[in-house]
């Protein structure tokens, strides 16, 4: 069983920073590939980011060259560093772990966290 706690959302104005936090409840953390999802009103929830157990990296175009994924294997915790932002990416932030491929499809992940806010103003 994973769990998995996110935290860092908050309010912040565009242009702005801010680094949300994941940490995972798990015996071997580098077993999982750990990945970023977020879900804005009304609409689906969609791909952000994933990091495999090593340093290989995916975004969506939306995201690439703002967000930066991370991990602290020795901490066992995953990172979301997201800069330049938009106030279309006011979201609920998932955290989420999987055993698969460093996908971008949230059937490939079977732990999620509860999500935290991210509001950006314009």
């Amino acid at each position: 069983q994973v769990q998995l706690v996110e935290s860092g959302g908050g309010l912040v104005q565009a242009g702005g920073s801010l680094r949300l936090s994941c940490a995972a409840s798990v015996r071997t953390f580098t077993n999982y590939v750990m990945a970023w999802f977020r879900q804005a009103p009304g609409k689906e929830r969609e791909f952000v980011a994933a990091v495999g157990w090593s340093v290989y990296t995916r975004y969506p175009d939306s995201v690439k060259g703002r967000f930066t994924i991370s991990r602290d294997n020795a901490k066992n915790t995953v990172y979301l560093q997201m800069s330049s932002l938009e106030p279309e990416d006011t979201a609920v932030y998932y955290c989420a772990a999987g055993r698969g491929l460093t996908s971008e499809h949230e059937r490939d992940y079977d732990y999620w966290g509860q999500g935290t806010q991210v509001t950006v103003s314009s």
